[in-house]
C-alpha cells in the first residue's frame, strides 16, 4: 500500500468527523449583538463598542456629543 492509499483513508476517516458539524456563521449572532443604536442616524454598533468610537462617530458624523447620539449608553 503506498502514501495515496493512506492519504484516501485518512480523508474517508475524517469525512464522518466533519459531516456532523452544522453551519458556523456567526452572522445571527453579531445581528443580535448590535443594540447601541445611533440616534440621528440609525446606524447599529455592536454592544461592545466602547465611549471612544461612539464619540467619534458622534463628533465626525453628526458633530454632536456622544449623550445627544447615545442617549441610553451607559459606560
Amino acid at each position: 500500500m503506498g502514501n495515496g492509499a493512506k492519504a484516501a483513508q485518512k480523508r474517508e476517516r475524517n469525512a464522518g468527523k466533519n459531516a456532523d458539524k452544522g453551519p458556523t456563521s456567526k452572522t445571527k449572532v453579531n445581528e443580535a449583538a448590535k443594540n447601541i443604536i445611533c440616534q440621528t442616524c440609525r446606524q447599529a454598533f455592536l454592544l461592545t463598542t466602547r465611549a471612544p468610537a461612539l464619540e467619534e462617530h458622534a463628533q465626525n458624523k453628526h458633530s454632536k456629543t456622544l449623550a445627544e447620539c447615545f442617549p441610553n449608553f451607559t459606560k
